[in-house]
């Protein structure tokens, strides 16, 4: 398994414009895996709401609920 020293290594003799590229690619290929995950979680999402293993709620009860998660301390 390579580490991240390892993989850092030949990233550190590129010149500084190939860098910059790489990091850019870098940075779009992870918001492309954050959105494929998103659309993964609400496509699960749906199929329990349309399995009936979800519940319909108001906004203010969804919102609230929301704001108490985020208050919330971590749980590890």
């Amino acid at each position: 398994m390579t580490t991240l020293d390892q993989a850092l290594d030949p990233v550190s003799q590129l010149p500084p414009e190939q860098r910059e590229m790489l990091e850019q690619i870098l940075y779009r290929r992870r918001i492309e895996e954050q959105r494929r995950e998103l659309a993964q979680s609400a496509r699960m999402s749906i199929q329990s709401f349309h399995d009936g293993r979800g519940r319909p709620q108001s906004a203010e009860a969804v919102i609230a609920e929301l704001r108490a998660l985020l208050q919330s301390p971590d749980e590890g």
